[in-house]
């Protein structure tokens, strides 16, 4: 089928680009700087300029039967008053202008739309939480609110809609892991805070196979957890990555200093959550990586 696609200048696009390709789809990019981005694409991908918060032409869909939306502003900065009004507006704004050009289209039969585990809002300690789970109060839980109504508004204009929950993606090209390598790699590893708080991770290949999974099984609608079955705390975390780089990971970054790094958005990393992928598993989807050391062996592998 034709897929419109967001965000493939992004962590998670390039490798979902060349996955849709291999399945045989074709893929149309949604982006800033359509000329760029088909640069750094394979041949063959067509592409149409979308930025978020504007509206977009029904025509820029290009006739595509499914839309997988990807693209928001980066979450892992400070949040400035002016951050969080880009944060916001990026989901909220982007997908709203999104799903009005689809209905306009008339073509889309089928709408991916990421979301975040950050919906279930942070504190909630080693309890399992699954998509029946109640969205939580803070910051990230309220945009990812606002980000999965919208995305809403297509299913009940009769479009199959599923939300993906996304955990951490892992990758030494970007992401979280991209962040903590250099560290590591010095020796100066270890945990944050008190270390207890859990991390829903998931192996980029992972997160890119669930999210075709997503898309060709419509019958799947409504929040998915995309994270890997076996999350582990922060400390396990540190270790198991000192272990994969033979380097110690016994340093510690009190909550204090990562608040004063990073301000409100340093909660992100001192709270975490404990998100298991119920329905992506009850559904059939077999990870590559189900446990953090295996993915970590092969994300490191020189």
């Amino acid at each position: 089928m034709k897929v419109a696609l967001t965000g493939a200048s992004g962590f998670l696009g390039p490798s979902l680009v060349q996955g849709l390709l291999e399945a045989g789809h074709q893929v149309h990019v949604l982006v800033r700087n359509v000329e760029q981005t088909l640069e750094r694409l394979p041949a063959g991908v067509t592409g149409a300029p979308f930025q978020a918060g504007e509206p977009l032409a029904p025509e820029a869909l290009a006739g595509a039967q499914a839309v997988i939306h990807l693209a928001g502003e980066p979450v892992n900065q400070r949040w400035t008053h002016d951050a969080k009004h880009r944060i916001r507006d990026s989901r909220v704004l982007g997908t709203r202008a999104l799903v009005e050009a689809m209905r306009a289209a008339g073509t889309v039969q089928r709408f991916v739309s990421a979301s975040a585990v950050g919906y279930y809002g942070g504190a909630h300690g080693a309890e399992p939480l699954t998509e029946q789970s109640a969205p939580g109060k803070d910051f990230l839980a309220g945009v990812c609110l606002g980000w999965e109504a919208e995305a809403a508004a297509a299913h009940e204009s009769g479009i199959r809609t599923t939300v993906a929950r996304m955990g951490v993606a892992l990758h030494p090209e970007g992401g979280a892991l991209h962040t903590m390598l250099p560290p590591f790699r010095m020796g100066a590893g270890g945990r944050v805070g008190s270390g207890k708080q859990y991390v829903s991770w998931i192996h980029r290949a992972d997160a890119v196979a669930a999210l075709r999974f997503l898309l060709e099984r419509p019958e799947l609608t409504g929040p998915v957890n995309v994270t890997a079955p076996e999350p582990v705390t922060n400390t396990e975390f540190a270790h198991a990555l000192g272990a994969a780089l033979g380097r110690p990971s016994v340093m510690h970054v009190p909550g204090f200093m990562l608040k004063a790094a990073m301000g409100e958005m340093a909660m992100v990393a001192l709270e975490g959550q404990r998100v298991l992928p119920r329905r992506l598993t009850e559904a059939g989807f077999s990870f590559r990586f189900s446990r953090l050391e295996d993915a970590l062996r092969d994300l490191l592998a020189t």
